[in-house]
């Protein structure tokens, strides 16, 4: 048995729907339905019934409710001590970030942060971008940096979190250069010459980001998926090697594209723009996280 298939049934008992869960657990319906019937297999019972709607659970469903309940609770204390974060010192921040942004943005911005407050004690988990938001949720960091878009937002309370916008990211076709510095690919393609596409995949972020992109430009993409991979820097390595389009923050390729190894593949229809933003729990704050909040804030 998996964690994440008692937090998928956590979160569908609370919501009613598959659909809304799976977009709370930023999975796809498929894959969070499948997600479900592991756990029950694993159980040797049906945890749902499936001939309501709303969804509603079996009486093994009910009475499994609550031990699950403290099963992810017992799980995430037995986590925290094993990290060590119970036992932080009280000068630290713990930060959550996307891989992507902890790269990218995340040393940057301390960087100034630091001409403005002096030397900042950090520890950074970096994960995917559910992981980094339920560690905010769980109580496993101070503060979260995460992408938000109005068609793919992040589902934090407001009554609960507090947020700060620190700027936005492109994100954008690319790929290798020629000889004289263009790109190896040009959008949109054709249906007798396909471009080689290195995807994330359905479950990244970005990925769903791409796949808004696409819905939205007024021309198709002729694409032929070749490599999936969930992290920006992995398909950026491959775009490096010419092994097709990727599309990436413009943060994490700064550098290939002032040397000319990286180039775009399209105009403006084929890229998006997210916000980057920063939450806190409110009520829980400390000195010196409060510190970085105000400074974010500008004041």
């Amino acid at each position: 048995m998996e964690l994440k298939w008692v937090e998928d049934f956590l979160q569908l008992a609370e919501t009613g729907s598959f659909s809304r869960a799976a977009e709370l657990r930023y999975v796809t319906q498929p894959a969070f339905s499948r997600r479900i019937r592991a756990l029950e297999q694993w159980l040797g019972a049906e945890l749902i019934d499936r001939t309501s709607y709303p969804t509603k659970l079996t009486k093994a469903g009910e009475q499994f409710r609550d031990r699950a309940a403290e099963i992810v609770r017992q799980a995430i204390d037995a986590r925290a001590i094993a990290r060590g974060l119970q036992s932080a010192p009280t000068d630290t921040i713990l930060f959550a970030a996307p891989h992507t942004l902890s790269l990218t943005f995340f040393p940057t911005w301390l960087h100034a942060l630091e001409k403005k407050l002096g030397r900042v004690k950090a520890k950074l988990l970096a994960a995917n971008v559910h992981d980094a938001v339920m560690s905010l949720v769980e109580g496993n960091c101070d503060l979260l940096l995460c992408y938000h878009h109005t068609n793919q937002p992040v589902q934090l309370d407001e009554s609960r979190y507090e947020m700060v916008v620190l700027g936005t990211e492109t994100i954008a076709p690319f790929s290798r250069t020629d000889s004289e510095g263009r790109a190896l690919f040009t959008l949109p393609g054709s249906d007798h010459k396909k471009i080689p596409y290195l995807s994330y995949t359905p479950q990244a972020y970005l990925g769903r980001m791409v796949e808004l992109i696409l819905q939205q430009s007024p021309l198709r993409a002729h694409l032929d998926c070749v490599y999936e991979n969930d992290m920006s820097e992995a398909l950026k390595v491959m775009a490096l090697e010419g092994h097709g389009l990727a599309w990436l923050p413009e943060s994490a390729v700064t550098r290939e594209l002032k040397a000319k190894r990286i180039a775009r593949c399209g105009d403006s229809h084929w890229t998006g723009t997210m916000e980057i933003r920063l939450y806190r729990e409110r009520g829980a704050q400390r000195e010196v996280v409060d510190a970085v909040w105000q400074a974010a804030l500008g004041k």
